[in-house]
């Protein structure tokens, strides 16, 4: 682990920095990182936010890397015992207030609050959830995406579980209909003031493999 100025120990911060160049277009991080008061303490503080996820997922969900661990990441959280999500949930609230800010705080509690209530209204409680899923700028087009999230698809398939997502970049909608996923909702998040689709992949899927 390496730690910075701010106290956090960092436990993937190369694949932070990746993950923060692959999700630059996204109007959710771009709200985040904008919402740290300092500005030039912005980008350290969303890199905490990226590699906080991917311990998160690592402790509560599916993290998932490629073999070589350079060429991208899938984070996944599961539905959890609610001892299990209590304490999640205040994992993540310290982490935020802490390492990025109550400002920071506020902004993602407001946003989850209005996302989470959506998405409840329309998803199944066991679904599994793509929280995060990137391939690093140098091996983009390459048409890795399948294989750094179909084991977990597979796996859901086998124990018959639905699995979604929420994205804000429309261009990607085509690749997540390929692996099987269909627009349930397009909604319009006021915090972050944008539009957002809310897919969601069937239980059984489709074959994703030859999408």
């Amino acid at each position: 682990m390496t730690g910075d100025d701010n106290g956090y120990r960092f436990a993937y911060r190369e694949h932070a920095r990746a993950l923060y160049h692959t999700l630059g277009e996204d109007a959710f991080y771009i709200t985040m990182e904008q919402s740290v008061s300092e500005e030039n303490a912005q980008y350290e503080a969303l890199l905490r936010y990226l590699d906080y996820s991917m311990v998160e997922a690592d402790e509560y969900g599916l993290l998932h890397f490629p073999e070589t661990q350079r060429q991208g990441v899938a984070i996944w959280l599961q539905p959890l015992a609610i001892e299990n999500e209590a304490r999640k949930k205040r994992a993540k609230f310290d982490f935020l207030h802490r390492h990025m800010g109550a400002a920071s705080a506020s902004t993602y509690n407001d946003i989850v609050d209005f996302m989470s209530a959506r998405s409840d209204a329309l998803i199944d409680t066991s679904a599994w959830y793509l929280s995060i899923v990137g391939i690093f700028p140098a091996f983009q087009n390459q048409g890795l995406g399948n294989s750094l999230i179909g084991a977990t698809l597979e796996q859901a398939d086998r124990t018959g579980v639905t699995t979604f997502l929420e994205t804000f970049t429309p261009r990607n909608e085509p690749f997540y209909r390929r692996l099987g996923y269909r627009v349930v909702a397009r909604l319009f998040e006021p915090t972050i003031a944008a539009n957002y689709s809310l897919m969601v992949r069937e239980r059984g899927g489709t074959d994703f493999e030859n999408g």
